[in-house]
């Protein structure tokens, strides 16, 4: 039989579009993945983030636990890869010596040779490089959805922000030229994708590396060309890089969605500073303004930190000012989390535990007080609804299925008459009859529903597999013909 494996994901976007790529690496290798509830596969892998200050404590944790199931099952091995991975390197063996594989950020593509090295030599194989070596997205990939799918357009990071860790771990920047990222949008939407999201650590820096500062906003509208590609969205931009070419390509691209996430991080020029996020305020609160002229429906999330070392109550309270200006849809909000290996974490000024929770709360209330507001005008309105699978916790208990909106807000709906017709990637029309600060209800009889050939993937029970797209030149322009995908069987 077949060799099983389980993926274990913590972290960010790129996280899960790294898990895809481990995924379609070991089913390349013949592994199949684990079926649901079984509790010895012979291979976990822990793809892991080292961003906040817990993630050390998830992973042991979860490494402790699997150590008697380890001590039954010896031939079951256990692979720890990501950013905690390429951070603490040998100590993950040493701390956890029952771990086989330890890998890193840039060698992704090693794991099946060195679960077979382990295997063979019965010994932990500890891989980790400096630099990347391939560019994940030549590497094949078992897609998870099967209406919507992540593109990696760079990797890495050339910001030097005081609280992240991030560059020292993904790396400097590197950028895939258009054509490949245009052809491997291309093969997903041959499989039936209808959303795509391009990602990047700062996507509007996207160019860098071949001196094109507008490369990113050609981007979007190159995509806009790709025949039968319904939304295109983006993660994550950085104010400093921001330029008004994007918000024009947004505005004008019909398949892009007027939806923007936009780090905020901080709204006092003080902590911005400390930060080393090379805008202001004034800067940011007028890419919002400028965004909002160009598309008034646009919704803007942003992320949010509250306690940065020598944080003031006039610094904080400057920060609440800019979230009521901004009339964000959604903020993802954290405390100040100390990351050892950055600028920030020996700073002085570190606050009171208590301070910086009694800051959070405030925010945290703030933020519902507006999201809640903004989502109350559109009870009513009628939205166009990507139907998802996972998205509402609470579908079974309430009748309702779930889906994203095209401004990526969060809809629960009642399929009415179409209950048993309505498939994940299926298209409907429904209005809007209830609000509240995370997500929309609409409760009456949709008005359309369009099957779509990702629902008919979805019924059929298949996800897409895209091969690795090789790299090249930079150029944009017309993308050469993608190579036939192919289809097999089938979760930030």
């Amino acid at each position: 039989m077949a060799r099983t494996y389980n993926v274990v994901t913590y972290g960010c976007q790129m996280n899960v579009h790294d898990s895809e790529r481990i995924s379609g690496l070991l089913e390349q290798a013949g592994y199949v993945r684990a079926a649901g509830g079984d509790d010895t596969p012979d291979i976990v892998v822990f793809n892991t983030c080292a961003v906040r200050e817990n993630a050390d404590n998830r992973l042991y944790g979860n490494l402790g636990r699997l150590r008697p199931v380890k001590d039954k099952h010896p031939e079951m091995q256990i692979a720890v890869g990501g950013c905690l991975a390429q951070k603490d390197r040998g100590d993950i063996v040493r701390k956890a010596p029952w771990v086989d594989v330890v890998f890193g950020t840039h060698n992704i593509g090693s794991l099946p040779v060195l679960l077979e090295r382990a295997r063979h030599n019965a010994a932990a194989e500890v891989e980790i490089l400096e630099s990347l070596d391939v560019f994940p997205s030549t590497l094949p990939t078992r897609r998870e959805s099967t209406y919507a799918g992540w593109v990696s357009i760079s990797v890495g990071c050339n910001n030097t922000c005081t609280f992240c860790i991030v560059p020292s771990l993904r790396g400097k920047e590197k950028d895939r030229r258009p054509g490949d990222i245009l052809s491997e949008v291309r093969a997903l939407v041959d499989e039936g994708v209808l959303e795509v999201t391009l990602l990047g650590q700062n996507v509007n820096s996207y160019g860098v590396e071949f001196g094109d500062r507008l490369a990113f906003g050609k981007l979007l509208r190159a995509t806009g060309e790709i025949e039968g590609l319904e939304r295109v969205r983006f993660t994550s931009p950085h104010p400093k890089d921001f330029t008004d070419d994007v918000i024009a390509a947004m505005a004008e691209t019909p398949n892009v969605c007027h939806s923007l996430h936009m780090p905020l991080q901080s709204g006092s020029d003080t902590v911005l500073r400390a930060m080393r996020r090379s805008y202001r305020a004034d800067r940011y609160l007028g890419i919002i303004e400028k965004v909002r002229t160009a598309m008034p429906d646009a919704a803007i999330t942003t992320d949010i930190i509250v306690g940065f070392p020598g944080e003031t109550d006039a610094d904080f309270e400057r920060t609440l000012d800019v979230v009521r200006e901004s009339r964000f849809s959604s903020a993802f909000t954290f405390q100040y989390s100390k990351r050892p290996g950055t600028p920030a974490a020996t700073m002085e000024g570190q606050l009171p535990k208590q301070v910086v929770q009694e800051r959070y709360d405030r925010l945290i209330a703030c933020v519902e007080e507006i999201t809640w507001a903004e989502n109350k005008k559109l009870v009513g309105e009628t939205v166009e609804v990507l139907v998802a699978v996972g998205e509402g916790r609470k579908d079974e208990r309430t009748g309702r299925m779930s889906g994203r909106a095209r401004d990526g807000r969060l809809v629960h709906f009642d399929a009415g008459s179409l209950a048993g017709q309505l498939r994940p990637g299926d298209i409907v029309h429904t209005t809007v009859t209830y609000a509240a600060p995370h997500h929309l209800n609409a409760d009456g009889e949709p008005l359309s529903h369009r099957r779509t050939r990702a629902g008919d993937a979805f019924e059929a029970g298949r996800s897409p597999r895209t091969p690795g797209v090789l790299l090249g030149l930079p150029t944009i322009g017309a993308p050469a013909t993608p190579p036939a995908s192919t289809s097999g069987c089938a979760a930030h």
